[in-house]
């Protein structure tokens, strides 16, 4: 049996890579990817917890948080894809406004 701290550590590497990448990057696509790599290292840690207290409430709040993060996704690729129609721009320091 895995013991219990090392996939929460691997779930903080994953969430500090995550973060790492919001602040540093500016390709609003790699945020996007970082946020995702993040709420997958928040339900890596629920599905450890959950199967290390023999609880399936962990793993059904995973699957939530999935459902959640797909339909976050798709807005923010929809906003994104309206962005780069209309400014053609991919840096996130350039969108400064959201005028028509």
């Amino acid at each position: 049996m895995i013991p219990v701290a090392w996939p929460i550590a691997l779930g903080a590497i994953l969430f500090m890579i995550g973060v790492a990448g919001v602040l540093l990057r500016k390709n609003i696509i790699v945020m996007l990817m970082s946020i995702e790599l993040m709420l997958n290292s928040v339900n890596l840690n629920l599905v450890a917890f959950s199967y290390h207290l023999g609880d399936l409430r962990g793993q059904i709040f995973a699957i939530f948080t999935i459902t959640v993060a797909a339909a976050e996704v798709s807005v923010a690729l929809g906003i994104l894809i309206a962005l780069v129609r209309n400014r053609r721009v991919f840096n996130a320091d350039k969108m400064d406004t959201m005028r028509g």
